[in-house]
């Protein structure tokens, strides 16, 4: 009890952290959990230092959560970002840590690096929601913004559809998506990837599209979508509010925290114009056959994933586990050289 775990991000690439497939069945079982009630799950609090006057994506939120099932685990990520680390201290612009907690003592048992985490398992929600919303033989696929979140993105998404032949990408720093694009280019040479003139462009090109941006006003119409496209709203503020009022289907992770924080479902259902009974359902409900996914090839379907805890701690428990298993990482004390927690309660 007076030992703990760090992992730091090249830890956690060594235990497996940096492939796609870890997360995928890692989230799907949270998700399984989620659609079963076997979690528990406080919303998160957001900590904004400017909230009237600061950017969306300037904020500390702490996202605490336990998982049941077989081999239940507690755990909180504390995760911290500003939107312009990359253009004014040329660093990412998320940064965390994950705390894994034993449930049967409640006692700290890991720390890991969370922006790969983090990233990874967004990735693997984009994954899981093609698999269940997308069409089924898709090959055609469309990312706006070029960050690091969607290099996990594009990673992920051309690691499991192995069918996919053309990326168009889009970014207002047309060098960035151009430096991507190379990137990406010798990685996955089997897949035609171009930079897009405009976010329409790319868009309207897209069977599925997927945001990463940083967006504070929402910019995409309905009209730019395809009939039969799947639009990942990773970056959640990205979509006019007519899309969620004319797509087919809404799905979102977690109708709780998805309608909160003055998001763009929040703003529907503040306005009145939208209503839980509207949604046509969560991811999990999909993932543990509840609902059907996409059912004919002409819907056009919405994921707005909002991010869930349960998600960060599932994967992060599996990375945990083998990194125990292989002997990676650094041994902390927590109570230095004491061998016992001290008596004082």
């Amino acid at each position: 009890m007076n030992k703990m775990l760090y992992l730091n991000r090249e830890d956690i690439r060594r235990a497996g952290g940096d492939s796609s497939e870890l997360y995928v069945q890692a989230v799907s079982h949270a998700l399984a959990l989620h659609a079963e009630g076997d979690f528990v799950q406080p919303l998160k609090p957001y900590l904004r230092v400017n909230e009237q006057s600061g950017h969306i994506a300037d904020r500390i939120i702490a996202m605490p959560a336990h998982l049941g099932g077989n081999e239940p685990v507690s755990g909180i990520k504390w995760i911290g970002s500003k939107h312009d680390n990359p253009s004014r201290l040329g660093a990412e612009r998320a940064s965390g840590v994950i705390v894994l907690n034993d449930p049967q003592s409640n006692y700290p048992v890991a720390i890991l690096e969370a922006s790969l985490i983090s990233g990874m398992r967004t990735a693997a929600v984009t994954v899981i929601g093609a698999r269940y919303l997308a069409k089924k033989h898709f090959a055609a696929l469309s990312c706006i913004g070029c960050g690091a979140i969607a290099g996990m993105q594009m990673q992920a998404m051309l690691e499991q559809f192995p069918a996919i032949k053309t990326l168009q990408l889009y970014d207002l720093n047309a060098a960035a998506a151009e430096r991507f694009a190379e990137r990406l280019r010798k990685r996955f040479n089997h897949v035609h990837i171009t930079v897009a003139e405009s976010a329409e462009a790319a868009v309207r090109s897209g069977e599925v599209i997927v945001t990463c941006t940083v967006a504070d006003q929402p910019y995409i119409p309905f009209e730019w979508l395809q009939k039969g496209a799947f639009v990942s709203n990773i970056s959640i503020m990205d979509l006019q509010k007519d899309v969620f009022l004319r797509a087919d289907k809404i799905v979102v992770d977690d109708w709780q925290q998805a309608n909160r924080e003055k998001k763009i479902i929040h703003q529907l259902v503040t306005e009145g114009n939208y209503s839980r009974e509207q949604l046509y359902g969560e991811l999990g409900e999909l993932v543990t056959g509840r609902k059907p996914g996409r059912e004919n090839d002409e819907e056009i379907i919405v994921l707005n994933p909002m991010g869930m805890a349960i998600e960060d701690i599932a994967s992060a428990a599996e990375i945990y586990r083998k990194a125990r298993e292989a002997g990676i990482g650094s041994e902390l004390e927590l109570f230095g050289a004491e061998q016992a927690a001290p008596s004082a309660g």
